[in-house]
């Protein structure tokens, strides 16, 4: 009986993973008495494979196991075994100030081939500023040398390099699909079934977008890697009722309010899984004030490893269509980026692949409105990385797609905008293309990408506004986009004016609703608005810039085709640049045709004239509008318009017309005012 008791408990030994946890002591005694080879070296990987910690596991053990790997007695797999488990519970440590003390300790097992990768991670985990030093940047590039461009010493290299760039003058791949491999996925499931069943919830994995897959639903794709894990503290609940005021550093989930954020400021931990950090407040603003590069680098690591994995390797075709979670996730991603005013380094090349990829309709408002968030990109290469995949997508994609669009240019171009205008200097231009990684960009390099980014904008407009035929929403959007453009200079701070393109001053003059004149108007005056001030200072200082001609010329002529067009009913003339030939002209059978687009007959303004002249002559059958144009009645038609809400043509009209009341037929004499 006695023989089979013994057998039974030593099957329960073998069991992996066993569904046993073990308390804090527990784990203390365990740890010690396997990794001293008391029983043999076959127990200790026994003991380690079934040590499931039920709450916390006290730093002292880990410690105390650590410093056995220096006696030289545990073979090569057991204590490859033993990195595994630390990695695997790294979450679940109460403290990590004792396993940093003993970093140089740690870092002397790099030498041991099959030891690296995984020392490597815990040393990417415990690593600090003061961790950084010249041989141990030099060992990490002989390794390198010796081993070749190997992930694991690259990211841990990357990271060296964030404390110390003088330090590591290597070349850091900008783009590694993922550094750290996890092998540990039975431990996690374990912790996992523990965890659920103690009623606690740990961040068990240190991995970047590690999750357990679902393993009753394999055939059908899980999104896994986008599951944001919990921002938990890694003790359990009777452990969270016990003052911590002892130890030196405070976990984030323990704050709950900006008080205690700001009193706490210098003793805050970051949990080890960076993801959690994704949609709370209180730990992003802290990220957000503090400018941690190594907190960022990780943040970006699990991000870009996420982004990769399911929307780029992913080869379950059009899964992602109705994934609940894709659609999550990136609304996480978007309101995470607007809570920091800015985007992440990892979705910005994510982004730049996946354009390459996209159909434009998957997930497309995400898509778009990560794509707003892109800092400022170079000139050179602005059309490689953006404008030539988009401009393929645009001419094959519903006009919904192209409104959608449109607005992410707006966007993109008000960011762009909103940073000169903040970082601007007066010698220079310092734009922080990302507040962690400060990028400095001339003046006129930032203006090349501003022009380039205007400028392509103004070519899909032109040509969209030709294939959905002037359609209204689509022309709405583009108006957008040139309210924006028309106030760099005063709004902003640019030095910089770009007129729209005929592709679009033309279409908004003979739009058939008046609330898209009315916007142009309002933006030919704010054109005018900032052109007055910037020669204005051109006469005034030196250092201000210099319009071109070509500018004012071009500013010049669309300002007299409206007032012809909508004032003097000077509509088809030459030198118009909307020219008809006559005979085509008089085939329509359209009397006074010069008229049809004045602000009489305009289709825009056509419905308002008819109700002005049955309110002003209410008898009268036979309906002439000509006769608005007489003097009083015409003061009264604009005066009419002007209280509908039009206030951009009122303000177009009284900056660019001089006009005077006649005691004749006529409105009186009125004049463009133009720039010289």
């Amino acid at each position: 009986m006695g023989t089979m008791r013994w057998r039974r408990t030593w099957c329960w030994w073998r069991r992996w993973p066993t569904v046993k946890d073990f308390p804090p002591e527990a784990i203390s005694v365990m740890l010690e008495f396997g990794m001293s080879l008391r029983m043999g070296t076959s127990l200790c990987a026994r003991v380690l494979k079934c040590l499931i910690p039920a709450s916390v596991v006290p730093q002292e053990a880990v410690v105390r196991a650590v410093v056995w790997l220096g006696v030289g007695k545990l073979p090569i797999s057991t204590q490859v075994l033993f990195i595994k488990w630390v990695l695997t519970i790294f979450d679940l440590i109460d403290a990590k100030d004792q396993l940093r003390a003993i970093y140089g300790f740690i870092f002397s097992f790099v030498t041991e081939e099959n030891l690296c990768p995984f020392i490597c991670h815990l040393l990417y985990l415990l690593t600090r500023k003061e961790s950084v030093r010249v041989f141990r940047v030099r060992k990490l590039l002989e390794l390198q040398s010796k081993l070749g461009r190997q992930p694991f010493l690259l990211h841990l290299l990357s990271l060296y390099k964030v404390f110390c760039p003088e330090l590591v003058t290597l070349s850091i791949p900008s783009r590694m699909r993922s550094g750290f491999r996890n092998h540990n996925s039975t431990w996690k499931s374990a912790l996992i079934g523990v965890q659920k069943r103690n009623g606690s919830q740990v961040a068990l994995s240190n991995n970047p977008a590690f999750t357990i897959k679902d393993k009753t639903n394999s055939r059908k794709r899980k999104h896994y890697h986008l599951e944001l894990p919990a921002l938990s503290s890694v003790v359990n609940k009777e452990a969270q009722t016990e003052p911590s005021s002892s130890r030196k550093l405070l976990p984030l989930v323990q704050l709950h309010s900006f008080a205690q954020l700001l009193e706490n400021m210098h003793r805050i931990e970051l949990p080890a899984q960076m993801g959690s950090l994704l949609g709370s407040s209180l730990p992003l603003q802290y990220l957000d004030f503090v400018q941690d590069e190594s907190a960022l680098l990780r943040l970006n690591f699990w991000l870009g490893y996420a982004l990769h994995e399911e929307f780029l390797f992913c080869g379950d075709g059009g899964a992602l269509q109705t994934s609940e979670e894709a659609l999550q996730f990136l609304n996480k991603l978007l309101s995470t980026q607007h809570f920091l005013q800015e985007g992440f380094s990892s979705s910005e090349a994510f982004l730049y692949k996946f354009l390459a990829v996209w159909d434009g309709s998957l997930l497309r408002p995400q898509i778009l409105g990560l794509l707003s968030n892109v800092p400022v990109v170079p000139s050179s290469q602005i059309g490689r990385l953006l404008f030539e995949p988009l401009m393929q997508l645009f001419f094959t994609s519903s006009m919904f797609f192209k409104c959608g669009l449109m607005e992410c240019l707006n966007n993109m171009l008000l960011k762009w905008l909103t940073w000169h205008s903040v970082y601007a200097l007066e010698d220079d231009l310092d734009i922080s293309l990302n507040s962690h990684t400060s990028i400095n960009m001339t003046l006129s390099g930032f203006k090349d990408s501003v022009m380039e980014l205007v400028d392509f904008a103004g070519r899909l407009s032109s040509v969209g506004l030709q294939l959905e035929a002037c359609h209204s929403l689509f022309l709405s959007f583009v108006l957008d986009f040139y309210e924006t453009v028309c106030d760099m200079f005063l709004k902003y701070g640019l030095p910089l004016v770009v007129m729209p393109p005929p592709g679009v001053f033309y279409p908004a003059m003979c739009a058939t609703d008046p609330v898209s004149v009315d916007r142009l108007a309002y933006i030919m005056y704010r054109y005018k608005v900032n052109l007055t001030s910037a020669k204005s200072q051109e006469k005034l200082t030196e250092q201000a810039f210099h319009i071109s001609r070509e500018t004012f010329r071009e500013f010049n002529h669309y300002i007299v085709v409206m007032v012809n067009c909508l004032w003097n009913s000077k509509m088809f003339q030459p030198g118009m640049g909307v020219q008809l030939g006559e005979e085509l002209l008089l085939k329509s059978n359209v009397p006074q045709y010069w008229t049809s687009f004045d602000l009489i007959h305009h289709p825009a303004f056509m419905s308002y004239a008819v109700d002005f002249h049955q309110k002003c002559w209410p008898g009268t059958k036979d309906m002439d509008l000509n006769s608005i144009k007489h003097s009083k009645p015409w003061s009264w038609y604009l005066e009419y318009l002007f209280t509908q809400g039009y206030d951009g043509l009122k303000q177009f009209v009284q900056s660019n017309i001089s006009w005077q009341l006649t005691a004749g037929d006529g409105r009186g004499d009125s004049r463009s005012t133009q720039q010289t």
